[in-house]
């Protein structure tokens, strides 16, 4: 631990891809890959970092950081992390669980009570469409009963939780929609009111924001600080992740690489949110490569 301590929060030695067990011929792979994806329109740019043993043995930039001013794509880079942010809430549960905060197996109503008693969707079977019903989204048909046992933290890290996890649940979150200007604890208890889409811990299926928002929001009960606070003090200052964040300051504003979606018009720069009071534990960080 001693030796390793000066590491921490210093740049990652470079070294020639050999000496690292990897081909330099075959890495230019990557350089090709990308540069396809960039051609067809795919995407505008990319960064790529490839360490090993604690040394980078590839580390280049391609394309643009903005398609309308021609900025080239920069090392420093910083990008919209979208769902990586959720391995970073899961070493934040972790910590807390180590320090005899939480456990897997605690309820999530012991920190939100809003959470004590579920309900499970049961889908109805499907019947034709009214008129004047749009065949092409309907809403889906269900009733609900009493989940078998409580939401646990283990639930929420592997996705077995069956919040806002399939259509019926993802439907009634439309209802209970985040605001602009909320926090996670203005907005996470209404999620309690919403019906599962399968019982606890007996299927997997991915939720995309609620789960690990959810952890956020227990993260800032136990700790008493607000998620972005606790994420900088105990993981990203000592870690030297002086690059994530989730609202950008001013000073990193020209980093920002613009975010395009691709439509049959080609790549269309999508608005950056910016500063934004609702730490969002499933994908709202950002960072660069390094």
């Amino acid at each position: 631990m001693l030796l390793a301590l000066p590491l921490v929060g210093a740049a990652l030695p470079e070294a020639k891809p050999e000496e690292v067990g990897f081909s330099a011929d075959r890495l230019q792979r990557i350089h090709l890959m990308l540069q396809r994806r960039i051609d067809a329109g795919d995407i505008s740019g990319a960064v790529t970092l490839v360490a090993r043993n604690g040394r980078v043995a590839y580390f280049e930039t391609q394309g643009l950081m903005d398609i309308e001013t021609k900025k080239p794509m920069a090392k420093d880079a910083i990008f919209r992390m979208a769902s990586m942010s959720k391995p970073i809430t899961g070493v934040a549960i972790m910590m807390l669980m180590e320090e005899g905060k939480v456990r897997l197996t605690d309820p999530v109503s012991k920190f939100i009570p809003e959470f004590k008693a579920m309900k499970v969707a049961v889908a109805r079977q499907t019947t034709p469409a009214p008129a004047g019903a749009n065949p092409a989204n309907p809403a889906p048909q269900f009733y609900t009963i009493p989940a078998d046992r409580e939401i646990t933290i283990r639930d929420l890290l592997t996705h077995t939780s069956g919040l806002v996890s399939g259509p019926m649940s993802t439907s009634e979150a439309a209802k209970v929609a985040r605001k602009p200007g909320e926090t996670l604890a203005d907005y996470i208890p209404r999620l309690g009111a919403l019906p599962l889409e399968f019982q606890p811990g007996s299927r997997w299926s991915y939720s995309p924001g609620a789960g690990f928002d959810r952890l956020g929001r227990i993260v800032e009960i136990v700790s008493g600080q607000t998620f972005d606070v606790f994420l900088k003090q105990r993981i990203f200052d000592p870690l030297g992740m002086k690059d994530t964040f989730f609202s950008p300051t001013e000073d990193r504003i020209p980093r920002l690489a613009s975010v395009y979606q691709k439509t049959a018009r080609g790549l269309e720069k999508q608005p950056d949110p910016g500063p934004t009071k609702y730490f969002s534990g499933a994908g709202g960080l950002r960072g660069t490569a390094d």
